[in-house]
């Protein structure tokens, strides 16, 4: 039987991913204490575990003995030696064979039960079939059944808004509807309009190999309840509910498997969502869920203690039970290869109960919510990732980043990690006594751009940085920092600049192998005003333009070295500004802000020279994890805090008040 073609998954996918863990020598390793998923290779593990027969790839039927069906309006005519019954405008396929069909059937069904004696492949050859009673095409048994596009044609199927004949059991529920496993396969075009419920419906496994396939769905435009598989084709989908689905909740179920293709879908609801895991080795998407992201994204209420200031414990928040409304949705894992990805959804952009893992890739993201959310572990290996509009923009328990070119910005947060973990004093009980959680942000590489009106980098837990160009655009608010950890961030390579707001402002540890300094500036400098750091010889160390307002920098970077002398200017102009604001071209000296020497790891700095730490205490030794001074609200506003979720929008389990505030 072709049930056996999905290879079973007997270890979970955290453990499976690591067989295809990359041997070349790679810096994912620097940190001990990283994400446990390994980078891999999603076409082999796609190959490894999802199979076809030679019977999915099989398109030819010409040189068949096959069998015409001709369909006009409400007649049919075929060869009656042919296994085929026939009621008023009900054609019942009894045995294994291969259908030709074409013409128009006005309202009537082709029915596939023809149980234990082999193939049946329906090529729809130019055909326009409509059913106003129940599915158009219904597959109740057989053993293995193809549906071909003919080369050249185009084919529509379509269903009634009610469906007045079905076996008890709410089933058939769609257009193109089957009891057991099915294949489509050819190159013609297939359109298909889910007037009842869903367009294309398989109870077990759904394969798709090419094709052009136009489905248009009151709910799920294509679902397969065990697996989902496409080779490849171009998909126009339009669904009320989601776009491609699986629903098997079995753990070696539920799977959606993309190799190639190129995608529009338009859902209600979710775009792809996996009941289990969700692989894609590479692809053309373009999704947009739930109409998309919002004009503007509602910054939540600063909250602290679990509840807003002023409010009581006892209080609770209401939240609206509003559907799924995903980009990219597995409530096990998402594991990509490769792809062009243009993502606008009210929710969560990608998102996975479990963990995610990019290889590579381009993103463009908007959402109304996150936009890449991880419920456990989250991995960047490589690839370009634009989220240009989101609630929070890259989240997960642990979050590893080694290379790619990474944009983000934000409503709240930029990229945030969170265990669950964190217990923060109530207002009036003494601030700055967070427990640091084992929550973990580990850049190894890359080039990573956070543009956040919350925190930019947030760890309910600890950062560790070994390498890339980090650029953080923080909050211009003093209930937020660039930079904001309970345990501890260590940086021993690449290069840090965080800019931000002071009420807040942590630096990086001193336990640090890199060396950094922190600079306040004793009034708030306006956006577009260049800050450069060079050495006592006029070699720069960092050039940046920063995109808004700030009064700390966070300078790391390995040229800054112990006992050496530094120049601080500020405004000027360079060359070469990235949209980052970082610059690499050349810098024409604006105002000398101070001249100091480096003696610690790290360094605080005004404008008079070397300081203490700052006095929110934010700063200090190891970092420090803690928040003010004392039992009262920090100062300022809280515009890019926390509280009320956009509407239609959930943090789908995961509460704001266990992120790192």
């Amino acid at each position: 039987m072709k049930k056996s073609k999905m290879k079973k998954l007997v270890l979970p996918i955290a453990c499976t991913l690591l067989l295809f863990a990359c041997s070349k020598d790679s810096d994912n390793s620097k940190n001990s204490n990283a994400g446990s998923l390994s980078e891999i290779d999603v076409s082999a593990y796609i190959s490894e575990n999802i199979s076809y027969e030679e019977e999915d790839y099989q398109t030819n039927w010409e040189d068949e003995n096959s069998i015409s069906i001709t369909l006009n309006g409400d007649k049919v005519s075929y060869d009656e030696s042919a296994a085929i019954m026939t009621s008023g405008t009900t054609i019942t396929i009894r045995s294994g064979g291969v259908y030709v069909l074409s013409g128009d059937l006005e309202d009537g069904q082709i029915v596939v039960d023809a149980p234990d004696t082999g193939k049946v492949q329906l090529v729809l050859n130019g055909v326009d079939i409509h059913n106003s009673k129940s599915a158009a095409i219904f597959i109740k048994e057989a053993e293995d059944t193809i549906i071909t596009l003919a080369e050249g044609t185009e084919n529509q199927v379509s269903d009634g808004e009610i469906y007045t004949e079905d076996d008890g059991s709410g089933e058939p529920n769609a257009a193109i509807f089957s009891k057991d496993d099915l294949t489509i396969n050819g190159t013609g075009v297939l359109e298909v309009v889910g007037n009842y419920d869903n367009g294309i419906g398989s109870k077990d496994d759904l394969r798709i190999m090419e094709g052009t396939i136009k489905v248009t769905a009151v709910d799920d435009a294509i679902l397969g309840r065990d697996l989902v598989a496409i080779k490849s084709g171009t998909f126009d989908i339009n669904a009320g509910g989601d776009g491609i689905k699986s629903t098997n909740t079995n753990d070696t179920k539920g799977i959606i498997a993309i190799e190639d293709g190129t995608f529009n879908i338009k859902a209600g609801t979710d775009g792809i969502q996996a009941e289990s895991s969700l692989y894609v080795a590479d692809g053309d998407f373009t999704i947009t869920a739930g109409g998309g992201s919002p004009e503007t994204i509602e910054v939540r209420e600063e909250m602290m203690g679990g509840q807003p200031w002023g409010d009581s414990a006892e209080e609770e928040t209401e939240v609206e039970d509003t559907p799924s409304t995903k980009g990219l949705k597995a409530n096990k894992e998402i594991a990509i290869g490769s792809g062009a990805f243009e993502i606008d959804t009210l929710d969560d952009a990608v998102h996975s109960d479990a963990n995610i893992t990019i290889m590579d890739g381009e993103f463009t993201i908007l959402t109304g919510d996150d936009g890449i959310h991880a419920e456990n572990e989250l991995l960047i290996a490589n690839g370009t990732i634009d989220i240009k509009k989101s609630y929070e923009g890259i989240e997960g328990k642990t979050v590893t980043i080694n290379d790619g070119d990474i944009s983000v910005i934000t409503a709240d947060d930029g990229i945030n990690v969170s265990d669950g973990s964190s217990e923060s004093a109530a207002p009036g009980e003494g601030m700055g006594m967070e427990s640091a959680g084992n929550a973990l942000l580990t850049i190894n590489g890359g080039n990573v751009y956070v543009e956040a009106d919350g925190d930019g980098l947030d760890a309910n837990g600890s950062i560790v940085v070994t390498g890339g160009t980090i650029i953080v655009s923080g909050p211009t608010n003093d209930g937020n920092g660039a930079l904001d950890y309970d345990g501890s961030f260590e940086i021993s390579g690449g290069t840090l600049i965080a800019l931000g707001s002071s009420g807040m402002a942590q630096a990086t540890s001193d336990t640090s192998e890199q060396n950094s300094i922190m600079m306040t500036y004793s009034e708030t400098q306006k956006a577009g005003t260049l800050v450069h750091l060079e050495d006592s010889n006029g070699n720069a160390i960092v050039t940046v333009k920063p995109n808004k307002d700030y009064q700390t920098v966070v300078i790391s970077s390995s040229k800054i070295t112990k006992d050496s002398n530094y120049v601080l200017y500020s405004d000027g102009s360079s060359t070469e500004v990235k949209s980052s604001g970082f610059s690499t071209g050349s810098y024409e000296k604006g105002t000398e802000v101070v001249e100091f020497t480096v003696s610690d790891t790290l360094t605080y700095v005004d404008e008079s020279g070397i300081s203490e730490a700052p006095t929110n205490n934010m700063g200090g030794p190891g970092g420090g994890g803690g928040r003010g001074q004392g039992g009262t609200p920090p100062s300022g506003n809280f515009e890019g805090g926390r509280g009320q979720a956009p509407e239609g929008n959930q943090n789908n389990g995961q509460s704001n008040e266990s992120s790192s505030q």
